[in-house]
């Protein structure tokens, strides 16, 4: 893992970015101390299609027992806080 100053980091971001994409994590320091990692995002999740969306809205409604509280009920409960 490099070490890289916070005004170095700041000049060539771009540069730093493209490093850490190939999967090179990269230490920023503020005065010497570390202040930041830079590390690889992790995979991104797959996306949903429309299909899927809705169909696990569905099976959410169907979990979702009537007569409980009130949308207009959440709304001034949440309000308290």
């Amino acid at each position: 893992m490099q070490t890289i100053g916070a005004f170095e980091a700041k000049t060539h971001l771009a540069a730093l970015l493209d490093r850490v994409a190939k999967g090179e994590k990269i230490t920023i320091t503020r005065r010497g101390i570390p202040a930041a990692v830079l590390v690889p995002v992790a995979e991104a999740e797959t996306r949903l299609s429309h299909r899927e969306i809705v169909e696990r809205m569905r099976a959410l409604r169907k979990r979702v027992k009537p007569g409980g509280i009130s949308v207009r009920e959440m709304i001034e409960e949440g309000r308290r806080f």
